[in-house]
């Protein structure tokens, strides 16, 4: 079983997210929280594999309480769940060590991909989010900058699927269309975090796009 923390201040959000969990007979909820602060005690208390972190919650928010969770216990996976007017929390979020986001109006099965995923080590992604975050990242001054088809003494293969990051696929679906295990496509994404030196999935879509790669 996978032991999910729903961490939202709305309760209709977490009942909608309650319902939906206890459906699925490999995921349970072992508790909530309505605020960030009662995420960090609870994250210590029952030992989730997966938290559902909203990010905008009274008194301490989703992103300090994400640092604050990864800060003393590593291995737990955050999933942030975000709405169309967070941009401006995206990346701080994924600084704070969150492992995936996930848009609240996503469709139920997708919202129960996107927990197996994390708990399997995978990072989830809403298309449409890793797109926001690569456009955000891609006009920062702040961002690094990559030139056209740098090198990084990548495979055929790694090229590829570097490029299908890019793209916001998954790692199911980049195993789909290049008809590869699910496996073999995270031992090729840990081998282009190690040679371009990209921290986690957002660094290396945006990679991608900058350098013109593509499959």
């Amino acid at each position: 079983m996978i032991r999910v923390l729903l961490a939202d201040d709305q309760n209709l959000v977490r009942a909608g997210l309650r319902m939906l969990c206890a459906a699925a007979p490999d995921l349970e909820v072992v508790a909530e929280a309505d605020n960030g602060a009662e995420a960090v005690r609870l994250a210590e208390q029952v030992l989730p594999d997966v938290i559902l972190m909203d990010l905008r919650m009274p008194g301490v928010d989703g992103i300090t309480a994400t640092a604050r969770v990864l800060a003393a216990r590593p291995s737990v996976r955050v999933v942030v769940l975000t709405t169309f007017d967070d941009d401006d929390h995206l990346y701080p979020a994924l600084a704070a060590g969150a492992c995936g986001f996930l848009v609240k109006d996503a469709a139920p099965e997708d919202l129960l991909d996107g927990v197996r995923r994390a708990a399997a080590g995978d990072s989830p992604f809403s298309p449409d989010v890793l797109r926001r975050l690569v456009a955000s990242a891609v006009h920062s001054r702040s961002a690094p900058t990559y030139p056209a088809r740098p090198d990084f003494g990548l495979t055929p293969r790694e090229t590829e699927v570097l490029a299908l990051v890019g793209e916001g696929m998954s790692n199911g679906e980049i195993a789909e269309r290049l008809h590869l295990g699910v496996t073999t496509v995270k031992t090729h994404i840990a081998s282009l975090m190690t040679k371009t030196g990209a921290p986690n999935r957002v660094r290396l879509a945006v990679l991608a796009v900058q350098s013109g790669v593509s499959a």
